[in-house]
């Protein structure tokens, strides 16, 4: 039978990795990032655990899983996708399993230390790198819809998960996380993921450079740093200020219209980023990810001068809009204008270093708002590094 290896064709076998890449991101943001506030109350409840040493479980999963990241393009160079994708599936379950066990605060961190690895073989740059295997044209638009998954994790993913644990207890409902896991979706990649096809992955004459050579060579490269350290400001902004909207938002107009909000943000989100993949391949990039920030410099200035229920709900919907975007731009970025074999390593380094800077968003977003005693100076500082983020990203370097 003919293989068919045209990206455009809905019989492209690529697509159904995308399908298997969404279900694998909804598992790994549900679990590994949007869980994070929900594992914050449990633990706090059932041990009284300060609020801080369970956030520096965070942090330290943070920086930890950046670390592993940086790695994820050699696993998946030497044992393919579908092997990187059963282990990090495999880590992120007995992570839910460890999580809802612990008892003691160094349980805690071993269960985020496992997290940090299930969130490195389930999440972003894995799904970019599988991805990268199957698209080349239309690879904006399979790694905007396989992220999809991400958002799905956060909308359907967390509610799915509190209804547990309010049913059958904190422990229990991540077990049963973790077999849905292992009986869903460890069964679906090995069905699904095959071999990448020949004509995306075939060597060429000119040797691959070491992935020792490659970040040497990014790191003294201005296009490079000029995505790495701009998506990192962005993302510093995004996401401190994403994690502290509803303490901001709930004084200003109450709890429940605050939530409405922060749904309003998530779901254009999706729209975002849906209505962003018919068009991403075909875009300049660059200028496309300056607007993305500026847009939400713009939402945060209405953001701190309103009152208004309307006004603010409407200004989170403009910030939301560019929010899935951030994640999936960088990798787009990297592709157009760097070598391809190059490719997994540079966006598992771009990742890893969001990951790093972006970890300690919400702690300094907190510290200034407690020094200054209002949200205001923080949320003019994220205003101030997405201008900046948006400066950054226009410098473009010599291509690697």
């Amino acid at each position: 039978m003919h293989m068919v290896t045209d990206e455009t064709s809905v019989r492209y076998a690529g697509w159904r990795i995308v399908v298997v890449c969404f279900f694998v991101a909804t598992f790994g943001w549900g679990l590994g990032f949007y869980g994070q506030s929900v594992y914050l109350a449990e633990l706090q409840r059932a041990h009284g655990w300060p609020a801080s040493l369970i956030s520096a479980g965070t942090t330290f999963f943070y920086l930890f899983g950046a670390l592993v990241v940086a790695f994820v393009a050699e696993a998946v160079r030497a044992f393919g996708p579908r092997a990187c994708l059963v282990a990090g599936l495999l880590a992120l379950a007995a992570a839910a399993v460890a999580m809802g066990h612990a008892r003691e605060p160094w349980q805690l961190y071993a269960a985020d230390a496992l997290l940090a690895f299930g969130w490195a073989g389930t999440s972003l740059a894995m799904i970019t790198n599988t991805l990268s295997l199957w698209f080349d044209k239309r690879r904006g638009m399979a790694i905007s819809l396989a992220l999809n998954g991400a958002s799905f994790g956060g909308i359907v993913g967390v509610p799915l998960l509190v209804v547990a644990i309010g049913s059958v207890g904190f422990s229990l409902a991540m077990t049963a996380a973790a077999v849905a896991i292992v009986v869903v979706m460890v069964p679906l990649v090995l069905v699904a993921v095959g071999s990448p096809p020949h004509h995306l992955n075939a060597p060429t004459a000119r040797a691959a450079p070491s992935s020792v050579e490659i970040r040497a060579r990014a790191l003294r490269d201005i296009g490079f740093l000029s995505i790495a350290i701009a998506f990192a400001l962005a993302l510093f902004a995004q996401v401190g200020f994403i994690v502290h909207l509803i303490s901001f938002l709930d004084p200003v107009i109450g709890r429940h219209a605050a939530a409405i909000a922060m749904a309003a943000l998530t779901a254009m989100a999706v729209v975002g980023r849906v209505l962003f993949s018919t068009v991403i391949d075909k875009l300049n990039q660059r200028p496309a990810a300056a607007l993305s920030f500026l847009s939400q410099a713009v939402a945060l200035i209405i953001v701190i001068h309103s009152t208004n229920a309307v006004v603010l709900v409407a200004a989170c919907a403009l910030f939301g809009f560019s929010v899935g975007n951030l994640i999936t731009l960088p990798s787009l970025i990297v592709q157009r204008e760097f070598d391809s074999k190059s490719f997994g390593v540079l966006i598992s380094l771009v990742t890893a270093i969001n990951q790093v800077t972006y970890s300690f968003g919400p702690g300094v977003v907190g510290l200034l708002r407690d020094w200054s005693g209002s949200y205001a100076l923080p949320f003019y500082g994220c205003m101030a590094l997405q201008v900046i983020a948006a400066a950054l990203i226009l410098l473009r370097g010599r291509r690697l």
